[in-house]
């Protein structure tokens, strides 16, 4: 779920930043660039945790801007089929549920809810049994081992108050 890895980035800079601060204004720089970012072979980038290296920067002609490679430490959050999530119901409607857990937002088609929880219309719409004694609804803590990440297949449910 969380890795801590090393990546790789050429950062561009306007040349008024460059000074006695060029280093911290790269790393704030690359903080907002990547920071909150998603990438398909790595996920989510939570934060930077360090700056290994920054190589020499290379000039481009025309702009005056400077290219620096820039080696960095930082924390990733990639869910994987089948891992386990806890998540938040934050809306519900007769199509199925939307939930999140960090970063990842989910949805849950009515057609993979099980067939004794029917959609209950309402101030505060949700699924409930006929029985009423399993159900949910926004905002709504759910344990989300019932659910594959990639592919949104249900599996079982197990709700959590």
């Amino acid at each position: 779920m969380f890795f801590h890895i090393v990546l790789e980035r050429n950062m561009q800079l306007h040349p008024r930043h460059f000074g006695p601060h060029l280093r911290d204004k790269l790393v704030s720089k690359l903080m907002q660039d990547v920071e909150g970012t998603c990438s398909g072979r790595y996920g989510f980038v939570v934060a930077i945790t360090g700056v290994e290296n920054i190589g020499k920067g290379l000039i481009r002609e025309g702009t005056g801007f400077v290219t620096f490679p820039v080696k960095y430490q930082c924390v990733i959050f990639r869910p994987f089929k089948g891992e386990i999530l806890e998540a938040v119901v934050t809306m519900v409607n007769k199509m199925g549920f939307f939930a999140e857990a960090g970063p990842v937002q989910i949805f849950v088609s009515n057609h993979l809810i099980p067939d004794d929880m029917e959609f209950q219309a309402g101030d505060t719409p949700s699924y409930t049994t006929s029985d009423g004694s399993a159900g949910f609804k926004s905002p709504y803590m759910v344990h989300e081992d019932f659910f594959d990440i990639l592919s949104g297949n249900l599996l079982f449910l197990t709700w959590n108050e």
